[in-house]
């Protein structure tokens, strides 16, 4: 009779065990798949970054007096570069985001600019990274939230808060206003 108890406990303890171990792997695969999927926009959000130098000499030849959005574009490029965390990368890039879209708004007002070969041919890189950047950020979000949900229930969320597994953060627009995509035509 006691073997019987002993084999029941054994059982119990491997099935948990089991359990524990199939939970953890879903957890770490989880998280690796929100890394690489920040990895994968931060490369777009990157090349967009190198796009802006040119872009803003571009803006500059023809829109000296334009100083203070260019000086903005250069900021929020250069903090967006500089961040350090997930979060700060995040809010940067929204802020960078918002910069180039004033910038995009200040060069419609000159018409030699909008003629220069130069400057059309960064634009239609930018749309084209922006487009890259949509998909990738969506490609983060849809990630994130696989992860949030496996973190988050029950019974897996004892498991993750045994290891401390934590909850990623979303990609998010900082400014409601910005939820529409801006129109970049000239």
């Amino acid at each position: 009779m006691q073997w019987i108890v002993l084999l029941v406990i054994v059982v119990i303890v491997a099935v948990v065990g089991i359990w524990v171990m199939g939970t953890y792997n879903n957890l770490v695969r989880s998280k690796n798949q929100v890394e690489e999927a920040f990895s994968t926009m931060d490369i777009f959000l990157l090349k967009r970054s190198d796009l802006i130098p040119d872009l803003v000499a571009t803006v500059k030849a023809s829109a000296a007096h334009e100083r203070e959005t260019l000086e903005s574009v250069i900021a929020a490029r250069s903090h967006a570069v500089g961040a350090r965390t997930t979060d700060e990368r995040l809010a940067a890039e929204g802020e960078l985001t918002q910069a180039i879209s004033r910038l995009l708004v200040v060069a419609e007002a000159y018409p030699d600019l909008k003629a220069s070969s130069n400057f059309l041919q960064m634009q239609t890189d930018l749309k084209s990274m922006e487009s890259e950047i949509e998909n990738s950020r969506r490609y983060y979000n849809g990630t994130v939230k696989y992860h949030n949900n496996a973190v988050s229930v029950f019974p897996a969320n004892l498991v993750a808060n045994q290891f401390n597994f934590q909850k990623e953060t979303l990609f998010e627009l900082p400014d409601e206003s910005k939820r529409e995509k801006p129109e970049v035509s000239f």
